[in-house]
C-alpha cells in the first residue's frame, strides 16, 4: 500500500488507474460529484456565518432574513443528498434559537 501524500489516503491516486471503461467513467463522475458538493457545503457554512454575524451586530432584521435564506439552503441540500436531514434540521433549529434571541432582546430594549 501507498500513503498519499495530501490527503492520506491508503492508496495515490496518481498510481491508480481502472482498466474498466465504466469504472474510468464513474471515478470521472465521482470526482465531479464531490467537488459540487464540496462547493455546496462551503456555500452552507457561508450562510451560516452571515446569520452568527448578523446575529452578534444585534440585526434582527436582518438575521430573520439570513436566517430564512440559510434554512432554504440547507433544506435544498438535504434533498439533494449532501447533507443528512438530521443534521439540516440540528442546524436550522440552531440558527432559529440564535435568531430568536436576538429578536427577543431587540423587542425587550423596545419596550
Amino acid at each position: 500500500m501507498v500513503r498519499g501524500a495530501s490527503n492520506g489516503s491508503l492508496v495515490d491516486s496518481v498510481t491508480v488507474m481502472a482498466n474498466i471503461k465504466s469504472q474510468i467513467k464513474r471515478n470521472r463522475s465521482n470526482a465531479k460529484r464531490a467537488e459540487r458538493n464540496k462547493a455546496v457545503r462551503t456555500a452552507l457554512k457561508t450562510s451560516t456565518k452571515k446569520v452568527h454575524s448578523a446575529v452578534a451586530e444585534g440585526d434582527a432584521e436582518a438575521a430573520v432574513a439570513r436566517q430564512r435564506e440559510a434554512a432554504r439552503a440547507l433544506d435544498k441540500a438535504a434533498s439533494h443528498g449532501i447533507v443528512h436531514k438530521r443534521t439540516v434540521a440540528r442546524r436550522k433549529s440552531r440558527l432559529a434559537k440564535a435568531t430568536n434571541k436576538v429578536g427577543a432582546s431587540a423587542s425587550a430594549s423596545a419596550e
